[in-house]
């Protein structure tokens, strides 16, 4: 599914030049649970933008669903990404204004679902997270724990291929992270292919192979054995 050569993200300014990636080759398949691993800094989330079609790399190449994507335009990306992608954030980065069943509706308006398919695939979406009593609440009336299901939600409500989490866990406490990764393990067996980004041990054992990085570079990378609820 996921296939990198040399990738470059250099940062510059007129009197600073920050290498956030280099010369980072990796290999994910789809299916695949990888969790990526490193100190603040060494360029994890970074090499998730680029993976997720939020930016490009400075160099490299990157290969995506067969199709090297390096080179694309802001339109380009966009198209391929809200077709294939989900994104799930450690702030949730739901939309205050808009009710539960409104943020969790945004990606199907996006690609063009009729009304009536988007009521129906939302309702059975917050069924599946345990939120349809909560489909007219607005993010503030909830908990975190509750935030982060509506963002999971609304990350998976266009069945994407690939699901980007970036330390889906950050600011929940451990029963709530608990259910976000118990989510994100049960998506992954149903064929959901998962690249996420932790700090935690704990949550990287989730996956079944884990990435470590180190000054923009990997450094290692290793296979576990999968951490069970």
């Amino acid at each position: 599914m996921i296939r990198t050569k040399d990738l470059k993200k250099v940062y510059r300014t007129e009197e600073v030049e920050t290498t956030a990636l280099n010369d980072v080759s990796v290999e994910i398949k789809a299916g695949e649970f990888v969790s990526i691993m490193g100190p603040s800094g060494c360029g994890k989330s970074t090499l998730l933008n680029i993976l997720g079609l939020i930016d490009n790399p400075s160099g490299g190449e990157y290969h995506f669903l067969d199709k090297e994507v390096s080179g694309f335009s802001e339109r380009q990306r966009s198209q391929l990404r809200k077709n294939n992608i989900g994104f799930i954030f450690q702030s949730f980065n739901l939309i205050d204004e808009l009710t539960v069943f409104e943020n969790v509706e945004l990606p199907l308006i996006y690609t063009k679902v009729s009304s009536g398919e988007r009521k129906k695939r939302v309702e059975a979406m917050l069924d599946k997270m345990n939120m349809m009593h909560r489909r007219n609440h607005f993010p503030q009336q909830l908990s975190g724990g509750q935030q982060q299901r509506v963002a999971v939600a609304r990350a998976i409500v266009n069945d994407p291929k690939l699901i980007l989490a970036d330390e889906p866990t950050g600011n929940l406490d451990s029963a709530n992270g608990d259910d976000v990764m118990k989510t994100l393990v049960h998506l992954n067996s149903e064929g959901a292919t998962i690249i996420m980004v932790t700090h935690s041990q704990y949550c990287a054992e989730f996956g079944n192979r884990i990435i470590r990085l180190l000054d923009g570079q990997v450094v290692t990378e290793s296979m576990v054995a999968k951490q069970m609820l």
